[in-house]
């Protein structure tokens, strides 16, 4: 069983930067597609980045340019880089990890952006 924990959220003001982090539990870490979601309040889940055990990425349209993600298999951590935030994306961050049909998630993370 892989367990995801997530760290790294809080209160930052429009313009600023948080670096979220998630560490995995288990051995399996590198062969699982990591990914970071968001669900804002009365909105649904939505996906924000993911990373695959190659390394190549895929961004929301909202995100592109100002998140990056990124993984260290030898830490079994991804991270999420959000810079030039903005009060839109004030969300819980969820992280995720997936390997063909199994998939887990983390308990969340808090940020909210204030303007």
């Amino acid at each position: 069983q892989v367990q995801l924990v997530e760290s790294g959220g809080g209160l930052v003001q429009a313009g600023g930067s948080l670096r979220l982090s998630c560490a995995a539990s288990g051995s399996r870490f590198s062969g699982m597609t990591m990914a970071w979601y968001r669900q804002a309040p009365g909105k649904q889940r939505a996906l924000v980045a993911t990373i695959a055990t190659g390394g190549s990425t895929v961004y929301a349209g909202s995100v592109k340019g100002r998140f990056t993600i990124s993984r260290d298999n030898a830490k079994n951590t991804v991270y999420l880089q959000m810079n030039s935030l903005k009060p839109e994306d004030t969300a819980v961050y969820y992280c995720n990890a997936a390997l063909g049909l199994y998939s887990v998630w983390g308990q969340g993370t808090q940020v909210t952006v204030s303007s």
